[in-house]
């Protein structure tokens, strides 16, 4: 591994790469897809999006058009910046530490993020001092057997979990703002 390989990404390299509708296109793809995807997978996704139309619509002659872009262009632009891995004979990409170096760039959401930590532990508190109550016959919390107190706040905190994985997998779902408007 060189020394450049080492350093991280300069302002330029990023906005260079961002420069180009497909490349970000590229880093949502994988992003979505996880480890690796296809250069098919990759161009029929692009295609689909850039002619509003589903995969299954796509023209020979559109998905072509995108794959050859991809092929000869943007992977390998990509893949010299080492911002992805492209094997060119297996026609597989994938993610690299700098994946995420350029991710970080995309757009954020502008609002912000429900306060989990904190819900936690106002959680914890509440049911640690429901539980001491219930142990020590505190006056009508004392009144609680503490099976249905343990019960109770496990449930809260499965109901709580859930939630939080569910606004995670929507949020993970948004199209980024880059990615909605498409001018060749």
């Amino acid at each position: 591994m060189s020394a450049s390989d080492q350093e991280g990404l300069t302002p330029d390299d990023v906005f260079d790469i961002l420069s180009n509708h497909r490349r970000r296109m590229v880093l949502y793809f994988l992003r979505q897809n996880g480890d690796s995807v296809t250069v098919n997978d990759l161009a029929e996704q692009i295609a689909a999006r850039e002619n509003e139309v589903p995969i299954e619509e796509l023209t020979s002659q559109r998905r072509k058009r995108v794959y050859v872009s991809l092929y000869q262009t943007h992977l390998p632009k990509m893949a010299d910046m080492n911002v992805i891995e492209y094997d060119s004979d297996e026609g597989m990409v994938q993610q690299t530490d700098r994946t995420w170096s350029v991710d970080q760039f995309l757009t954020t959401n502008d609002q912000a993020p429900y306060p989990w930590l904190f819900h936690y532990a106002v959680l914890a508190i509440l049911s640690a001092g429901l539980m001491v109550s219930s142990l020590t016959n505190v006056p009508v919390l004392g009144d609680i057997p503490i099976i249905l107190v343990s019960f109770s706040t496990l449930f809260v905190f499965v109901v709580s979990g859930s939630i939080q994985y569910w606004v995670y997998r929507q949020r993970q779902a948004e199209i980024p703002f880059e990615l909605i408007e498409y001018n060749q």
